[in-house]
């Protein structure tokens, strides 16, 4: 039996999915995982039966990820699955710009008296806007959301310019030929009409768009930020706003000082916020969290490698350590002694942390130990399935 501890509401499409073989609480004192939406866990005391945490989101700046991966314990998050409602709430916020529609509601809103039609007649004037078709959109970002971003603006009518230095494999499958790759952020600034950020928050990213950067951006562009306010650094956004340099900023993550300047458009972190997308991150949450607690193998973990194993029914032995010359050796050399004959292996890095899965085929039915595998330096957890 499994067992689980919820620390904020999910799904029930998700909750679901989990078999009898586990129990969700509230509470736990022995918990094998954690799963999370919205939970801080910065100041948290991890008991030792933690195996994994999953983040029915993308953003884990509340998870201390490398804290984590240093005892051995994987991060999933859930990329994708809230990658239309966000795409579809960014493309909402460019028609919001475009075409002055808070302003214009807003006004409107507030008229009284039997005149109103010849009153709009005569100043609707102050509300004419423009046509998407043909504008210049930088997306720097080119994950799950902005891949799909982009293939849909092309179709929209959008000139289209991507950067994303880091960009996988399967994005570069999703994103259409017909997308524009610039090479320098320096250059999709300074040539786009509309720039919108789709990136994760670390430490390379914090205060990405600093005061040198703004100065590279086209004048009268307007800046949409769906992925974390810290990407911006607020001081220099102040100024380019003030200034008129940058026409509007459309942001999902308002504080008092951002409040405070003109031309924001203001929206109380919604970017994920349909049923639609809620029920994909508990759903793909939860898949990956069993797939890892049953398995062993580890899909869209942030703070480990991807590494999977078909699961065959052999018995498994899963190893974190640390990433150091000679662990697989060290490791296959104490499976030899206990006379463990290896059947199938497969070994992945990321950065400091690795991950080994083993598949053994004799010992079928007998105890066996991994206290001499644990005393391995560097082994930083073990697991017998």
């Amino acid at each position: 039996m499994y067992q689980v501890q919820l620390w904020n509401d999910l799904s029930d499409k998700g909750l679901k999915r989990f078999t009898e073989d586990y129990h969700v609480q509230r509470e736990s004192e022995n918990p094998d995982a954690f799963l999370v939406r919205s939970k801080d866990l910065h100041d948290m005391r991890f008991p030792d039966s933690l195996k994994a945490v999953a983040r029915a989101g993308v953003g884990v700046n509340t998870i201390p990820l490398d804290q984590l991966a240093n005892r051995g314990i994987p991060v999933f998050s859930t990329p994708g699955a809230n990658a239309n409602a966000v795409k579809e709430l960014v493309i909402g916020s460019l028609f919001l710009t475009a075409r002055k529609l808070v302003p214009s509601l807003l006004w409107t809103n507030n008229l009284r008296g039997p005149d109103i039609p010849e009153r709009i007649e005569a100043n609707k004037k102050q509300f004419v806007g423009t046509e998407l078709l043909g504008k210049r959109i930088g997306i720097v970002g080119l994950g799950a959301i902005g891949a799909s971003l982009a293939n849909t603006l092309h179709e929209l009518g959008m000139t289209v310019t991507g950067y994303d230095p880091h960009m996988s494999v399967e994005s570069a499958w999703r994103v259409s030929n017909q997308i524009h790759r610039a090479t320098q952020l320096e250059e999709l600034l300074a040539t786009s009409d509309y720039i919108t950020l789709h990136l994760p928050l670390v430490d390379a990213t914090t205060g990405l768009l600093d005061a040198a950067l703004f100065s590279k951006m086209k004048h009268g562009a307007t800046l949409l930020n769906f992925s974390r306010g810290e990407l911006v650094d607020e001081q220099a956004l102040a100024d380019v706003l003030r200034s008129g340099r940058l026409a509007n900023y459309v942001t999902d993550f308002p504080n008092a000082f951002i409040l405070s300047l003109p031309r924001v458009i203001p929206l109380p972190h919604i970017g994920a916020s349909t049923s639609e997308a809620e029920e994909n991150c508990a759903i793909m949450a939860v898949d990956q969290l069993r797939t890892f607690l049953e398995t062993g193998n580890i899909r869209n973990a942030v703070n480990f490698p991807a590494v999977e194993l078909p699961y065959t029914g052999k018995r498994r032995i899963t190893i974190a350590h640390h990433n150091i010359p000679n662990m697989v050796g060290q490791i296959a050399s104490v499976l030899a002694q206990e006379s463990i004959n290896i059947a199938n292996m497969i070994n992945g890095s990321k950065e400091a942390i690795a991950y080994t899965i083993i598949d053994i085929d004799n010992h079928a039915d007998e105890t066996i130990s991994l206290d001499r595998l644990n005393q391995i330096p560097g082994v930083l957890k073990t697991r017998l399935l």
